[in-house]
């Protein structure tokens, strides 16, 4: 069985090289509002989202993020120019969930447009570190929200890699 969709999961790569320029608006728009789709525990609707496109907040980002690895020397967004963090209400015992399945409809939106994208973990560890809670401050980050993940987005700067077969007794059907 195969239609776009399906196709489209198995071909969406993580990409960790990212062309200099700027995402188009309307593509930007495309991939949030895909993301405002995943399903929320409840319908709470909770999880928000931060597109920074800022090169200045970026490179904070980007050096809070190798703060978390102990490195400096590291770029974790990996020269995206378009940063995406997701942030969850920490009080929601799903906020993991929510926030993770918001990514994942941001991710398969943007390779769906033709985008690279790659979810980048310790956003949670960002904020925590020296001027972490400065800038979740200005970027308008509530104190009670957890941060999720995020994601590197951008125009593809290489082949994407190929796909690793799957494992043999990855899923179980129970009849």
């Amino acid at each position: 069985m195969d239609n776009e969709v399906l196709k489209a999961i198995r071909e969406r790569r993580s990409i960790r090289r990212f062309r200099g320029e700027q995402i188009k608006d309307e593509e930007l728009q495309a991939v949030l509002e895909a993301g405002t789709w995943a399903p929320t525990a409840r319908g709470t609707q909770e999880p928000l989202i931060f597109a920074v496109q800022n090169p200045e907040i970026n490179s904070k980002l980007r050096r809070l993020n190798a703060l978390t690895w102990k490195r400096e020397d590291i770029d974790p967004y990996f020269g995206a120019p378009t940063i995406v963090l997701v942030f969850s209400k920490e009080s929601n015992k799903n906020c993991l969930k929510d926030g993770s399945l918001v990514l994942g409809n941001m991710l398969l939106a943007a390779h769906s447009l033709g985008l690279g994208a790659c979810w980048i973990n310790r956003c949670q560890e960002m904020f925590e570190e020296e001027g972490g809670a400065a800038l979740r401050k200005q970027i308008g980050v509530p104190e009670d929200y957890y941060g999720v993940g995020s994601m590197a987005l951008g125009y593809i700067g290489h082949e994407p890699p190929a796909p690793k077969p799957r494992k043999e007794g990855y899923y179980t059907i129970l009849k």
